[in-house]
């Protein structure tokens, strides 16, 4: 037969005591009697009661849980964004002691939000609102990999735009002049940046902009295939890619790579993230560095300093760097 689990209630019972003096007692409130004190630690001794930890932060309006809250997109579970930000998150959670929650979210549902003392909002992709609500219950947030400048929050984002038009400024410095992009999903603020910083780069390099040089992904392996076939079909093809991921550059390498196009030499092609695979495929790919894991490490201290009453500000945009590699090479 299973042994009870004695319950708080049962301390209450014993000690004749309301379930509220009970835990005033063991969340140590002052206001409580001697007598009605020593009551409830006998009654606590003679159960070996163990209080519920969860239910103590709970009582004191405390709680060492934190919520990552990130969107769902095309390609999200098998992104190496998403896997950086939970491994950073993560890290920092272990070190701090405090626990994790992970939700992927489509924007539409309330989060339950109850049970935390934090939230980590993982970008915000039609989920302002559930922002917002956050806000309004003055629960502690930050927000990584999203620069939002008209609500009270702290963020910390990449500078996006000025990585893009470092990519594709390199790529008119090897000599090219017709440099495509393969864009990631545009409901995004990284790939709205990253595609004006494309754009900005040709701009000042005095690089005319072809409308059918712009081909939209969505972050996924499959759109990159669409998009760099598309492109190969051109009547003037590009001689260079700007893909707005690493994920989506091995995509694009490998289908020129099939239609019998070598890269670098016919065709250069750049990414965006630093993705540790980038190294192994049959090219090494030059991309753009992104501190997603150390963003996400950050941003974890940050929340847990908020959640311990400290007022900050922090509202960061980290710095990108171009990582050279073999898949780029100058036009002749």
């Amino acid at each position: 037969m299973a042994k009870k689990k004695i319950s708080i209630e049962d301390v209450a019972r014993r000690a004749g005591v309301s379930i509220t003096t009970v835990s005033r007692v063991i969340n140590n409130v002052p206001t409580v009697s001697k007598t009605n004190r020593l009551k409830v630690e006998e009654a606590i001794r003679f159960f070996k009661f163990k209080p519920n930890i969860s239910a103590q932060q709970l009582a004191k309006g405390e709680s060492r849980a934190v919520g990552l809250i990130i969107p769902r997109y095309e390609g999200v579970y098998s992104s190496f964004y998403a896997v950086e930000i939970i491994r950073g998150v993560g890290s920092s959670c272990e070190q701090l002691k405090l626990d994790l929650l992970l939700h992927l979210t489509d924007g539409r549902e309330l989060l339950n939000v109850s049970n935390l003392g934090g939230v980590i909002f993982a970008d915000i992709i039609e989920n302002r609102q559930q922002l917002e609500s956050i806000l309004e219950e003055n629960i502690p947030c930050i927000v990584i990999n999203n620069i939002i400048k008209d609500l009270p929050v702290n963020y910390l984002g990449i500078d996006n735009l000025k990585g893009a038009k470092t990519a594709v400024t390199y790529l008119v410095e090897l000599g090219h002049k017709n440099i495509a992009t393969i864009t990631g999903s545009l409901i995004t603020q990284c790939a709205q940046q990253r595609l004006e910083g494309y754009k900005l780069a040709l701009k000042e390099k005095n690089v005319p902009l072809k409308e059918d040089y712009i081909e939209k992904g969505d972050f996924s392996r499959r759109s990159a295939r669409v998009a760099t076939l598309k492109l190969l079909d051109l009547t003037h093809p590009p001689t260079a890619i700007f893909v707005a991921s690493d994920d989506m550059a091995q995509e694009a390498i490998a289908v020129i790579m099939e239609k019998g196009l070598k890269v670098p030499k016919d065709i250069s092609v750049i990414g965006f993230d630093d993705n540790p695979a980038s190294l192994y495929g049959p090219v090494s790919l030059t991309t753009m560095r992104q501190p997603l894991f150390s963003m996400a490490a950050q941003a974890v201290k940050e929340l847990n300093a908020i959640m311990q009453g400290k007022k900050t500000t922090l509202k960061a945009i980290l710095p990108t760097e171009l990582v050279i590699r073999e898949s780029c090479s100058h036009f002749s």
